[in-house]
């Protein structure tokens, strides 16, 4: 029997088996992999690993494919992390600034924490004047906002959003 990992999607376990395992681990190096090569790199012929993708894509466990676009090429190089604290942390105050802050490009993720604040919140700009500017303009008017503490980092020694899978 195949050793497996449990994945807990919203509709209930989902179980990855080790040919799951080493086409998510290929797709995650390089998600342009066409059918083909992927079924070569992972030891099958095509039709199974067409199955698998889809299975995989329908159970949530492939949530999508995207390009890595260069934050240094596009001049966006410039990262801060902030600290929310909210005046509001009923249900309803929530969801107000849920909504709000997916309107703000500039917020490149956003976490709710459970610590001495609120929101962690990490905010791609130019340069730190251009953050002055989302800070004051977006981020301070996001519903709710009572503080901000920013934290602005000089060197991405590790930014690697490749998800690592569970050993065998």
């Amino acid at each position: 029997m195949a050793e497996t990992t449990k994945i807990e999607p919203s509709d209930g376990p989902f179980e990855l088996d080790r040919t799951d395992r080493a086409i998510l681990a290929e797709l995650a190096r390089d998600g342009r992999l066409s059918v083909t090569e992927l079924a070569g790199r992972v030891g099958l012929s095509k039709t199974p690993v067409q199955a698998r993708m889809k299975r995989l894509e329908a159970a949530g466990v492939i949530a999508g494919y995207r390009a890595i676009i260069s934050a240094v090429r596009m001049n966006l190089a410039h990262v801060a992390f902030v600290e929310l604290k909210l005046s509001d942390t009923r249900e309803a105050a929530l969801q107000a600034f849920n909504r709000a802050v997916r309107a703000v490009p500039e917020i490149e993720e956003c976490h709710m924490i459970a610590g001495g604040f609120d929101y962690l919140l990490k905010v791609r700009t130019t340069d730190i004047t251009d953050y002055r500017r989302v800070l004051a303009e977006r981020i301070s008017t996001l519903p709710h906002v009572a503080s901000s503490s920013t934290y602005v980092a000089m060197e991405a020694i590790k930014d690697n959003a490749i998800v690592t899978l569970p050993k065998d």
